[in-house]
């Protein structure tokens, strides 16, 4: 007789997040994660890269770290140190730079370094699922600072940072993602920057800076780093590829003083980034990244453009957003009625996938009736087929928008 299959269940780990469900497939309109258009791509680019670096320095794959140490290929390096400073106004040396498998390894390693059970950080009140999930499972208490068109609100930073001061705690870093935020897709003015750099200055708590977005803005202009702003001092910046050439090659990077960085180095215990990614990214961007990135947000800029049309007509003035100065996604705001957790279970059902809002937001209330939805993966048209759907379940599930805008317009017509 069959013995019972081995039972896991009593052995494993006490706070386990919940388990996954399985793989079935991405909506037929998909507006969630971070995707990247896949028509912008430089697929030829990338093979024309990987075979001359092959052929040059392919048998260097033979040593962990591709003979240019644990921070990661040194080309590389060198070309986001030129770039930083270019783009961002940051002054750093390539041994100021260390290549990570993503910015969210970045995230895991900033927080294994700063980051004790009980502690406390201050994080943009709407900001990234992936960083507030991490501070909840280290038992982190996120202080959340409200946002404005402008970005975070200086005076709510100071009010947070005060309230501490008369607890007798400090906050043991300030998270932001300054340039390009997500969800809301705004900037943080220079100047709200030299008065955040003041403030932490004055408290003594660094400021961690999430720049992944930062290479996606339209006008291609932006306020300079807050790491730039203060040399690296008391700033720990984050960045990564996975916006501006593809989400799938899983590489991002840490700039950081060289003291910080020799006390992150021994938490990164994977023996190394992946390699040929660096390799085939040092290639390609040395000679083709100042060109594909112009094409990539202006290809964005249009499918945003479909995307607020298309809430328009749809929703008409239920659908409330202000326009993102860049970036992939769109941060939207339903009436009190909607919650966008059960919208999105029914929307799913119907092949819609959206982000809910209280995974976004450290004020699950606030983020009841809002929703971020990702324009940069569906085409065109996909946009406005999915935007469509999604109003007609909104309006079974909520009475929301009253009437569908289009199905109005073609009676009248």
């Amino acid at each position: 007789m069959a013995s019972a299959p081995f039972d896991f269940a009593p052995l494993l780990a006490p706070g386990l997040p919940p388990p996954a469900a399985k793989w079935t497939g991405r909506a037929k309109y998909n507006f969630i994660g971070g995707n990247n258009d896949a028509d912008e791509v430089p697929v030829d680019g990338l093979i024309a890269a990987a075979t001359a670096v092959l052929k040059r320095e392919g048998a260097t794959l033979a040593t962990y770290g591709l003979e240019s140490g644990p921070l990661g290929y040194r080309p590389l390096r060198e070309f986001l140190a030129d770039k930083l400073k270019r783009t961002a106004g940051i002054a750093c040396t390539a041994d100021e730079i260390l290549i990570t498998s993503g910015s969210l390894q970045g995230l895991d390693l900033v927080n294994g370094l700063l980051l004790a059970p009980g502690d406390t950080v201050l994080i943009e009140q709407e900001s990234y699922q992936g960083s507030l999930t991490r501070l909840t499972r280290k038992g982190i208490n996120a202080v959340g600072i409200p946002l404005d068109r402008d970005g975070m609100r200086i005076d709510a930073v100071a009010a947070a940072l005060e309230d501490l001061e008369r607890r007798g705690m400090r906050a043991k870093y300030i998270y932001t993602i300054p340039t390009v935020q997500n969800p809301t897709g705004t900037i943080l003015s220079e100047a709200r920057r030299r008065e955040l750099l003041k403030l932490a200055q004055a408290h003594q708590v660094p400021i961690f800076e999430d720049d992944c977005y930062a290479d996606l803005i339209w006008d291609g202009r932006r306020p300079p780093a807050l790491y730039a702003m203060r040399d690296g001092d008391g700033v720990i910046h984050i960045g990564s590829f996975s916006k501006s050439i593809a989400p799938a090659l899983r590489v991002g990077y840490i700039v950081a003083r060289w003291d910080i960085l020799s006390r992150i180095l021994p938490l990164k215990t994977d023996a190394g980034s992946g390699a040929l990614e660096q390799m085939v990214l040092a290639e390609y961007c040395l000679r083709h990244f100042t060109e594909h990135v112009p094409e990539l947000t202006r290809a964005l800029r249009a499918k945003l453009d479909t995307l607020m049309e298309a809430l328009a007509e749809h929703f008409g003035t239920a659908a409330e957003f202000d326009e993102p100065k860049g970036g992939i996604f769109l941060w939207v705001k339903l009436p009190d009625a909607v919650d966008t957790v059960k919208l999105g279970q029914a929307a799913l059902a119907a092949g819609v996938a959206i982000n809910p809002g209280p995974d976004w937001s450290t004020n699950k209330a606030y983020g009841k009736n809002r929703l971020r939805l990702c324009f940069a993966s569906p085409s065109v048209q996909a946009i406005q087929e999915g935007v469509g759907v999604l109003a007609e379940v909104c309006r079974r599930e909520f009475g929301v928008p009253e009437r569908i805008a289009n199905v109005e317009r073609r009676a009248r017509a």
